[in-house]
């Protein structure tokens, strides 16, 4: 199993670090790859995310504490980290707002911008480790669906931050996923403070995938984001 989590870290590392070399993914209207991928993510968070959250909830239900024995506490959280995610959307969209993509955002937005994805990354990898679905087929589902939407991702901000990202984006981001895989390696917090990381994810996860498909500018292939969708659902449902 550890051997498997490694290649996935590995294989999410490549992908920030050498995406931004595949030029098909540049197309206008939006590439049918970026919309499959797109699909995956968002079939994975109905099939995977949503089912595991609901389980967290009822581990929740049962625990002591003021905190713990509210209720819906889990989709409170997933979404604070989909607000978040919003709020830091909206923060670059006023940056290019007036001068379109060209206009330069200014450093301190860009590492707001990228510490928050680097964060985001190395949950990700933690998670990696401390899954609800700790089986094999678990693993495997979880690394395909979070490495198409570390390509997605990659798009967005690549986008976003041009020259920036690719001098240096792109490395904190894959530095992020392998400090948090080892993190997870070697520490182990709280089941609680485990689920409540895992609800955040869910609800970031949410907002960063919807947001490079639904709007109108992103030109998305419809489609192939079916087409994602429908293929990892019918895995899902093979396995």
């Amino acid at each position: 199993m550890v051997v498997m989590q490694l290649m996935a870290v590995f294989l999410f590392c490549l992908i920030h670090l050498f995406a931004g070399k595949l030029r098909f993914l540049d197309a206008i209207p939006r590439s049918r790859w970026l919309s499959f991928a797109g699909g995956v993510s968002v079939a994975y968070i109905f099939i995977h995310l949503f089912p595991e959250m609901a389980e967290i909830q009822e581990s929740f239900s049962e625990s002591e504490g003021f905190w713990l024995s509210l209720e819906h506490q889990t989709y409170f959280i997933a979404l604070i980290g989909l607000s978040v995610f919003y709020g830091l959307e909206r923060l670059i969209k006023s940056e290019h707002a007036g001068d379109g993509l060209m206009k330069r955002i200014r450093p301190s937005v860009f590492w707001l911008h990228l510490s928050s994805f680097a964060l985001y990354n190395g949950l990700i990898a933690y998670l990696l480790v401390h899954r609800q679905d700790d089986t094999l087929t678990g693993l495997l589902f979880y690394a395909v669906a979070m490495a198409l939407h570390f390509l997605v991702n990659d798009y967005g901000l690549r986008q976003h931050h041009k020259d920036s990202y690719r001098a240096y984006g792109r490395w904190l981001l894959s530095a992020a996923i392998l400090l948090g895989w080892v993190l997870g390696r070697y520490t182990e917090l709280n089941e609680s403070i485990i689920h409540s990381l895992f609800a955040f994810l869910g609800g970031s996860t949410i907002l960063n995938v919807l947001k490079e498909e639904l709007p109108e500018e992103r030109k998305s292939r419809f489609i192939p984001f079916v087409l994602g969708i429908a293929v990892f659902a019918g895995l899902v449902y093979l396995h």
